[in-house]
């Protein structure tokens, strides 16, 4: 993080060098009045990685942990911070009305679905803007234009615009800024709007009630995919608790959809309805729409898909509605009536079609394929999504292994932060029968370098190579290997807390250090000039003899999107493009 900010400096004090401050003065106040769509003017010197590095200080900025604090105990005073944030970046909720948004939320599912609305509306022509979270590899991958993350000479461009003008602020306002998600949410708001998009999907980023993209006012339409259990100290500890959360992003007379949920859930989400006087239906399932049509195919594998695509055709179809038929309004449900409706059943047309089969959605049921050595990569992070996960792997991996021309190593590569039950994920992840379970923090590469893109400062890396031993350990008590304490330094000259247990299960400081061992060379990506290949005891060498031997290799990456954005920047350089 030093190296970031020494980075900064070097360059000249952002906010006085670069531009005069009665100049950032007199344009704030001119904003504060209406948002000007004239651009304000860019800080020269100041590079992508410099608007990345200033960025990262947002997610420790000690007002920002107090405000948090603050606001914990009234989670009102979320939204009314946003609002003062938001004002202050010359911006102010009346206008993001103009930007027509989708507002979606869930516990898994989210982001596919909005992945699917986003590709169908966009194939009718429309300029989309997308947000969501968290990123894999750059951060500009959250706001996407047209699918595509911003450029990063824009995203650098409208960073220093909106971070000007809160620094300009923070002495009228106790010294605040808004923390990392906030900042990233104001900031997609100003492109947008910038940038003249027909349309906005938005992804909520936890919950829904008092989360800041609940900021919107008037969304076009709602969506919330499938429920479960996460975020349990935000949210709640019970699948009611957090449904009413979810239901928090309805609006009064703002048509909104839901796949189908267990009973006790979607209780919450009617009651809710009824509360906000939000017309709710819940989503056919997606074998409904195919009368007439035939079967739709879907980019993105899985069966777990399936009621996300539906969730999107209605999201799609219900925007496309009101976009060209604007004096058709949604019926209401009634007030007395029980259980949620059905949504209706349409046929969709050749342009849904093509967008249902053509989403691509990184970092989600993906699979790439680099010789012998196939990724199967997917940011499972719930037990519920972690299921998903497995059938898909199972299904997947099995196809490519009746056309193997010899045996196939499986080998699992895994970690999970926060506060989520990694022991009840590894339980299910058993059934795959893995050669191999590999864990590392995730930290791209123990080397250090500028990868500001993908660094975390509100976690100690002892606490992420801890969590990596915990889950090794759970991994061989559920295999009935018994916990082996004897241990040994597994790479030379590195980071002295890595520690191996002599068996299949193996701990590594990096994913890059995981994954070269994992391929054993076999990967011409990880073994190229520009990888440093990071030394590795001979004994831990040995162990991988029957990955060596193995005709294939098949490496199931999940638990976190954060490793699988790690391993992406490894596997796939177009990525870092």
């Amino acid at each position: 993080m030093m190296a970031c900010l020494t980075r900064v400096w070097q360059r000249g004090s952002v906010f006085t060098a670069r531009l005069p401050r009665r100049e950032w003065r007199s344009t704030r106040l001119s904003l504060s009045v209406r948002y000007s769509t004239k651009a304000a003017p860019h800080i020269p010197g100041m590079d992508y990685q410099d608007a990345i590095c200033t960025l990262n200080t947002l997610q420790t900025n000690a007002s920002a942990l107090e405000q948090v604090r603050r606001e914990r105990g009234n989670p009102q005073l979320q939204l009314q911070a946003m609002k003062g944030f938001l004002e202050r970046a010359g911006l102010t909720v009346e206008e993001l009305d103009h930007l027509n948004i989708i507002h979606v939320t869930g516990t898994k599912g989210k982001g596919s679905t909005c992945a699917f609305t986003e590709h169908i509306l966009r194939s009718y022509g429309f300029r989309t803007g997308f947000y969501s979270s968290p990123h894999l590899v750059q951060v500009r991958e959250r706001i996407r234009i047209n699918g595509q993350p911003i450029r990063k000479e824009l995203f650098t461009k409208y960073f220093w615009q909106v971070y000007g003008r809160l620094d300009e602020t923070k002495e009228a306002h106790g010294g605040t800024m808004p923390a990392y998600f906030r900042f990233l949410t104001i900031l997609a708001f100003h492109v947008f709007l910038q940038e003249k998009v027909d349309l906005a999907v938005i992804e909520v980023g936890i919950g829904g009630a008092y989360d800041c993209t609940n900021i919107i006012r008037r969304p076009w339409v709602c969506g919330i995919s499938s429920l479960g259990i996460d975020h349990t100290q935000i949210l709640g500890d019970t699948i009611e608790k957090i449904a009413w959360q979810k239901g928090g992003i309805f609006k009064t007379g703002v048509p909104a959809f839901t796949v189908k949920q267990p009973t006790s859930p979607m209780a919450v989400l009617e009651e809710r309805a009824k509360d906000i006087r939000c017309p709710l239906w819940v989503c056919p399932e997606l074998e409904e729409y195919q009368v007439g049509c035939g079967p739709l195919h879907l980019g993105l594998a899985g069966q777990h898909q399936r009621s996300n695509a539906s969730l999107a055709l209605q999201l799609s179809h219900a925007w496309l509605q009101r976009r060209c038929l604007p004096d058709k309004s949604f019926p209401s449900t009634a007030a007395d009536s029980t259980g949620v409706p059905p949504a209706a059943c349409f046929k969709p047309s050749p342009i849904m079609i093509k967008g249902l089969a053509d989403t691509e959605w990184p970092g989600r049921t993906q699979m790439l394929r680099h010789g012998t050595v196939t990724y199967f990569l997917d940011g499972a992070h719930t037990t519920r999504s972690m299921q998903a996960c497995i059938q898909w792997f199972k299904d997947t991996a099995a196809q490519h292994e009746r056309n193997a021309a010899g045996p196939v190593a499986r080998v699992l590569l895994f970690n999970a932060t926060g506060e989520r039950d990694s022991a009840a994920m590894l339980k299910l992840l058993v059934s795959c029968h893995f050669d191999f379970a590999v864990f590392c923090p995730n930290i791209t590469e123990a080397i250090a370098s500028c990868n500001a893109d993908q660094q975390n400062f509100n976690v100690s890396v002892e606490n992420m190579l801890t969590r990596c031993l915990d889950n090794e350990r759970s991994w061989r008590l559920h295999n009935h290997m018994g916990d082996n304490p004897s241990t040994q330094l597994l790479i030379q000259d590195s980071l002295p807390l890595v520690l191996e247990n002599k068996s299949d299960t193996l701990v590594f400081p990096c994913i890059l250090s995981a994954l070269q061992w994992i391929t054993q060379g076999r990967d011409a990506v990880l073994a190229g000039p520009v990888k440093t290949v990071i030394p590795v005891k001979p004994s831990v060498t040995a162990k991988a003899a029957p990955i060596r031997e193995a005709a294939a290799i098949h490496v199931l990456v999940t638990g976190s999107l954060h490793l699988v954005g790690g391993v992406l920047k490894h596997i796939d350089p177009s990525s870092n493009k």
